[in-house]
């Protein structure tokens, strides 16, 4: 085949499957596909799934279980316990005085659990909470000076800490899997708050249709 013609081919596969990639995000994975890297040890702990989805949602949940442990060591003596707490903090600081419910909810928490986490904030003096000035009902929360100070102090942690975790990838490996990942984090970031009332037959049909579930071989 006319390897012009061949290029053209790939483009096209690319294109439909990612209709928002540039031409750089395309030769990131292209390029990537080429070079694979043999990777020695075993593949994940306890049971391999036998098909593509059970094993990538497997290898990022135990990449995301690894980055906690070491990112709540990395946090240790800064007053913050744990990583969804310093994702509370930054949340706060990056939209100055949001809604209790609007940090609760954009950090993945029930409405419970979540205010729970901001209680044990405010107890350790790291924010404050007011009422809302246009809406009694709601509750706004703020950076303390120790909050702001304890936020920079974790920032620097954290960093050092993600940095670790992926140290071994190559930058522009970082940026395809960013690519490929984040349309799935940014849909059901917006779905989940919705598909709380249904049940996961419902959630199941309403992402992928009436298709029976692949079986395992």
């Amino acid at each position: 085949m006319n390897r012009t013609v061949q290029l053209v081919n790939v483009w096209g596969a690319y294109e439909a499957k990612h209709p928002d990639g540039d031409i750089a995000d395309f030769c990131r994975y292209y390029l990537a596909h080429q070079n694979e890297k043999p990777v020695k040890g075993a593949l994940v702990g306890g049971v391999v799934p036998s098909f593509n989805d059970g094993l990538l949602m497997k290898i990022i949940g135990r990449i995301s279980k690894l980055n906690m442990v070491y990112a709540n060591k990395a946090l240790e003596g800064t007053g913050v316990n744990q990583i969804e707490e310093f994702g509370m903090l930054t949340y706060i600081k990056q939209n100055k005085n949001p809604k209790k419910t609007e940090v609760i909810y954009a950090s993945l928490f029930e409405l419970s659990s979540g205010t729970d986490m901001l209680k044990r904030l405010q107890k350790r003096g790291l924010i404050k909470e007011y009422s809302d000035k246009e809406d009694k009902r709601s509750k706004r929360v703020e950076l303390t000076t120790k909050g702001e100070k304890t936020v920079e102090i974790c920032y620097a942690r954290i960093t050092k800490n993600a940095r670790m975790i992926m140290n071994d990838l190559a930058e522009d490996d970082k940026s395809l899997s960013i690519q490929l990942l984040k349309g799935i984090e940014i849909k059901f970031s917006k779905l989940w708050a919705e598909h709380k009332g249904k049940t996961f037959e419902e959630v199941y049909e309403s992402i992928v249709g009436s298709s029976p579930v692949p079986r395992t071989s």
